[in-house]
């Protein structure tokens, strides 16, 4: 496995292979993360994953600066799970100048839910996906594969949005939750929990999952399935930013006849912010 830290590197090397396969990390990578590498090994020829903690989708309040990074642990990962090569750039070699050209996904998507508690958030993940994908498929001479994790469901949304409107020769692929024995997602945050918090933390999981009984039950008043939920974790400690369901195909509301649905919750459990989400058709 080669490890490279500028984008000329990175160039020099993927100029033998026609079809690159990319996972795009901010490393502390955990089962969720290399389940995305063994997914994307077999669709190209060689398998990148960027390990980049990307200044621009963190607000000034966010924890950018704590957030873990665990370099050569995430390297030994990568290399046992049969990546190619690790782009690990830093921010100068990235962000050579200040980044005044953005990429703004549609308001429509990014002003609700994440877009709402994060403002900023998903220009930031847009732009620097748009960086990364020029560094890896510059010299792509067939479709090129990036994969990446359906926890963040409406980040998943952004970027395949982002990629047809483009026309970028890029085949985006979702990866399926990996979750703990509990049903806790895993999350690179998840270390932040105490032992306590840690245990409380599959609350979430188990509330979106009764909001989706409730609606195979036959309830359709979504003010009150969110309100509902807000008050049980809020009654647990927690401090939930939203807990819904939406329509799978663009996030809004659902309305008659919609069959193919997500449940989507993020709220914040002592020093750490958790999402999860989980889709389901009705009958």
């Amino acid at each position: 496995m080669k490890v490279v830290h500028t984008i000329a590197e990175l160039r020099d090397h993927l100029r033998a292979f026609e079809s690159p396969s990319f996972v795009p990390t901010m490393g502390n990578l955990h089962a969720g993360h290399l389940q995305l590498v063994d997914q994307a090994k077999p669709l190209g020829d060689v398998c990148v994953a960027s390990i980049f903690v990307n200044r621009l989708q963190f607000a000034p309040h966010e924890d950018f600066d704590s957030y873990p990074r665990t370099f050569e642990a995430d390297c030994a990962q990568l290399e046992a799970h049969g990546c190619d090569i690790v782009f690990a750039p830093n921010e100068r070699e990235l962000y050579p100048q200040p980044q005044t050209f953005k990429i703004t996904p549609d308001a429509a998507l990014d002003s609700i839910l994440e877009g709402e508690f994060r403002p900023g958030f998903f220009q930031g993940v847009a732009t620097v996906v748009m960086k990364l994908f020029q560094c890896v498929f510059s010299h792509v001479r067939q479709e090129g594969h990036a994969v990446f994790g359906e926890k963040d469901f409406q980040q998943l949304m952004v970027i395949r949005h982002l990629v047809q409107q483009f026309a970028m020769p890029i085949q985006i692929h979702g990866g399926a939750i990996v979750r703990a024995e509990d049903g806790l997602a895993l999350s690179s945050r998840n270390g932040y929990l105490s032992a306590t918090e840690r245990a409380e933390a599959v609350a979430l999981s188990r509330t979106l999952r009764a909001m989706i009984a409730q609606v195979q039950q036959g309830s359709r008043d979504w003010a009150q399935l969110e309100s509902e939920a807000i008050s049980s974790l809020k009654g647990r400690g927690w401090g939930p930013d939203y807990m819904t369901i939406r329509r799978r195909y663009d996030l809004q509301l659902p309305q008659s006849g919609d069959r193919e649905l997500v449940a989507l919750g993020a709220a914040r459990l002592g020093p750490a912010r958790l999402i999860d989400n989980w889709s389901f058709d009705l009958d």
